[in-house]
């Protein structure tokens, strides 16, 4: 990651912070392809330890499921770029940890990796809150490596705005 593509997420992640703190809620997150961006631009901001709890970094199949209890039928059948992968990684980031709210985030970020169905640029993304609500989304990324792993951060932290929005009724 560059000095200004940190700088470019930075804004981002104190909307998200403030958000956060507000609510009185702590963030988690389960990344694989982001390898601990997300966490490391939310610790970026000051006082960030009020909001955030813990990330995991998540990279192999058995790592998803030894620290997040992700499903082997799970990674069989779907694989670890899906949302039915996100989804059980964000909810166990939830159970892992202290937090509220979690972001999970596994994808193909290039240059290899690619199937037929799941090209690079592939990012499947999800978010659970401990009230039981959750989403997920698949997003296709342009650009290399770098590229499409500094857009999987930037609509990992717009999702935690919009789950929030959802929960707290704030725009």
């Amino acid at each position: 990651m560059t000095e200004s593509e940190n700088e470019q997420l930075y804004p981002l992640a104190q909307q998200v912070g403030a958000r956060l703190k507000e609510a009185g809620l702590m963030l988690a997150t389960a990344e694989s392809c982001t390898g601990g961006w997300v966490g490391e631009v939310v610790t970026a901001v000051p006082g960030s330890s009020h909001w955030f709890d813990r990330g995991f970094i998540t990279y192999t199949n058995l790592a998803k499921q030894e620290m997040l209890g992700v499903s082997p039928r799970t990674l069989e059948q779907h694989g670890a770029v899906s949302e039915q992968t996100v989804q059980e990684m964000a909810a166990g980031a939830l159970k892992h940890s202290r937090a509220q709210i979690a972001v999970a985030i596994s994808g193909i970020a290039g240059p290899g990796g690619a199937t037929p169905t799941k090209p690079v640029g592939t990012v499947c993304l999800g978010w659970a809150m401990e009230d039981g609500s959750a989403r997920s989304e698949t997003r296709h990324f342009a650009g290399d490596r770098r590229q499409v792993r500094a857009q999987a951060v930037e609509a990992a932290l717009a999702g935690i705005l919009k789950m929030l929005s959802v929960f707290t009724g704030m725009a």
